[in-house]
């Protein structure tokens, strides 16, 4: 399960940051078909090689290793992705830790923002 949650936040991310998977792959020192093995979900990699990644990403790694809220649709298309393209003006991703009731409201909001975003 982790592994599904850390490639789909690193194609995320190198789709927000406008990377492509050859410079990631040579910005962390692993060839270029280890990491399409790791974005299609064939590949377990160590703590050492997603600490590679994570580094390249200029992120922590703890935070690749949280839940993603892209559904497989957005997930296949960010594989295929090599243009940057983010989030809209009025648009942050955000991360947060709260108690259940506060996290159904934001989750809440999540899906009205979601909505919205597909209306775009």
């Amino acid at each position: 399960m982790y592994i599904h949650i850390f490639y789909t936040n690193v194609l995320r991310l190198l789709h927000e940051q406008g990377m492509t998977k050859h410079e990631l792959a040579e910005k962390a020192g692993v060839s270029i078909s280890y990491l399409s093995d790791l974005t299609n979900g064939k590949a377990n990699p160590s703590l050492e090689l997603m600490e590679l990644i994570a580094d390249a990403l200029d992120t922590p790694l703890p935070l690749l290793l949280e839940s993603t809220d892209l559904d497989r649709e957005a997930l296949d298309a960010l594989k295929g992705a090599s243009t940057k393209s983010s989030l809209p003006s009025g648009f942050e991703r955000v991360s947060v830790v709260l108690p259940s009731v506060q996290a159904f409201q934001v989750k809440q909001w999540g899906e009205v923002a979601r909505k919205r975003l597909q209306r775009t």
